[in-house]
């Protein structure tokens, strides 16, 4: 199990999940500080996207508890919606807005006001959108879908971020930028909890937690992070 830690923003306290008599998690415990990333990594069916799901308020615990900031994590509550981002749906666009349009209502619902039209821009550029900016998502590749879901995340302000296997139909320069760009959201503060088989987005970790069938098997917190052994 990981170690928990009193600075947790986020806290899965022996967490199991179950669909009828299948159980999928199996308790788990887990703390994700502010300027913390902890990578899940596994094997297709291991129980990643569950965990990640349940992270982000989407599911409840069968047991055991998930708290944001030491409240019961729930997404249709405000200061979730307000404090938590995700990337975990390959549809979560509405297809009939441009790019822009689109990432604007994310700018504007999230109470960037009068900086909203520069925030939009940087990421459009950040991600390599800004050529893209007034075309609906239809007309995008699917890395430059993906490269949408993820410049959404950033564009809002944000205490956690959760992303499952964020890295996916991006090219291998993309996904370098992805690990810089995850890097320095943790380095200022962010609290993140990612689900990659990327080994790239993975050295972002300062500790990984490995799944098998639904149980922990790895989650060395003893180990030395990449930061604080350099």
């Amino acid at each position: 199990m990981a170690e928990q830690t009193d600075a947790a923003l986020l806290r899965l306290a022996d967490v199991s999940r179950s669909y009828g008599d299948r159980e999928v998690l199996r308790s788990v415990t887990l703390d994700v500080a502010p300027g913390e990333c902890v990578v899940l990594m596994g094997d297709n069916g291991s129980g990643k996207s569950t965990l990640l799901r349940l992270a982000a308020g989407r599911e409840r615990p069968t047991s055991g508890e998930v708290l944001f900031d030491g409240v019961p994590i729930d997404e249709d509550d405000a200061v979730t919606r307000a404090r938590v981002a995700t990337v975990m749906d390959p549809g979560a666009h509405y297809p009939d807005l441009t790019v822009r349009e689109h990432l604007m209502l994310v700018a504007l619902a999230h109470g960037l006001g009068d900086e909203a039209e520069d925030a939009v821009q940087a990421v459009l550029e950040d991600h390599r959108l800004d050529g893209h900016g007034d075309v609906v998502p239809s007309a995008l590749s699917s890395g430059q879908t993906q490269a949408l879901l993820l410049a959404a995340a950033f564009v809002r302000p944000h205490d956690l971020l959760v992303l499952d296997e964020p890295e996916q139909r991006l090219d291998a320069h993309a996904r370098q930028e992805l690990a810089a760009r995850l890097a320095g959201h943790r380095d200022r503060g962010t609290a993140v909890l990612l689900a990659t088989h990327h080994g790239a987005l993975a050295e972002v970790a300062d500790r990984v937690l490995t799944l098998d069938g639904g149980v922990p098997v790895t989650a060395p917190p003893d180990q030395p992070s990449e930061r604080g052994s350099r």
